[in-house]
């Protein structure tokens, strides 16, 4: 089976809207059992699992992948919560799937989320919002390359999959 692309140019064809992006479970949506729950919320909207572990981020990762904003306030705290605990990293791809999963996870600080995102049910503080999702398709093929190797990511078609996407 071929693997998709992780990011396209739109033509109008639906292969050319798919896109594979990067989603991290925190240490808090783990601790907190919520992992799940977190999952389902994807997995309804109409996004498939490419690929997930369960992980500690090494200190070395978390600077790497948070390395733009090195020099910021927030860097350092980011970077020792992102490493206190485990987290759930996974590969998610659909139509559109980084605009679609960034949706779906609401906007960064939990109180301005729209209801029935996973920040606005779950979240409390913009320090502890749960998740974190690649922000544009060329973010989400640089986060993904950190994460998994090519090998480690399956493209496979959900009998369902013809209901969301014609």
């Amino acid at each position: 089976m071929e693997a998709l692309a992780v990011c396209s140019v739109s033509t109008g064809t639906l292969d050319d809207l798919m896109e594979r992006t990067l989603i991290i479970i925190k240490p808090d949506g783990v601790q907190r059992a919520l992992i799940g729950s977190i999952i389902s919320k994807f997995e309804q909207r109409g996004l498939r699992i490419a690929g997930m572990k369960l992980m500690h981020i090494s200190r070395e990762l978390a600077e790497e992948h948070y390395a733009e904003h090195k020099g910021k306030g927030f860097y350092e705290p980011t970077v020792q919560f992102m490493t206190s605990g485990p987290v759930v990293v996974m590969s998610l791809e659909g139509p559109n799937a980084v605009a679609n999963a960034r949706q779906t996870m609401g906007a960064t600080r939990p109180p301005e989320a729209a209801p029935g995102t996973i920040r606005a049910d779950f979240g409390v503080d913009v320090s502890r919002n749960l998740v974190h999702g690649s922000d544009k398709p060329e973010t989400a093929e640089r986060e993904l390359a950190l994460y998994f190797k090519p090998e480690e990511l399956i493209a496979y078609t959900r009998s369902g999959d013809t209901w969301l996407m014609g």
